[in-house]
């Protein structure tokens, strides 16, 4: 399953790359599974947007709450379907 997290940081002024790398750490640690698709920094309500794969509902809640004890104020999850798996979903109701 994929699935997107949205986070806002508390405090931007912190070591970014030492924080991240400490939230990976922590995340590979506890949910071993969880495959990083893409991390970016974007503009908006939110600092940042990852997406990941991971086996179901209860691991990705897992990353959420990773985020916040690591410092997020705020996070966000949603599931991602495949665009391709969505038609077919569409052309089940037909």
């Amino acid at each position: 399953m994929i699935f997107i997290l949205a986070t806002k940081l508390k405090n931007l002024n912190l070591d970014r790359k030492e924080h991240g790398e400490k939230f990976l750490k922590l995340v590979k640690e506890k949910v071993p599974n969880v495959k990083w698709i893409a991390h970016y920094a974007i503009l908006g309500p939110y600092d940042f947007i990852d997406i990941f794969e991971t086996d179901n509902e209860r691991e990705a809640a897992k990353v959420s709450l990773l985020s916040r004890i690591i410092g997020a104020d705020f996070a966000e999850s949603w599931t991602a379907i495949k665009y391709t798996e969505f038609l077919k979903l569409v052309e089940d109701l037909e």
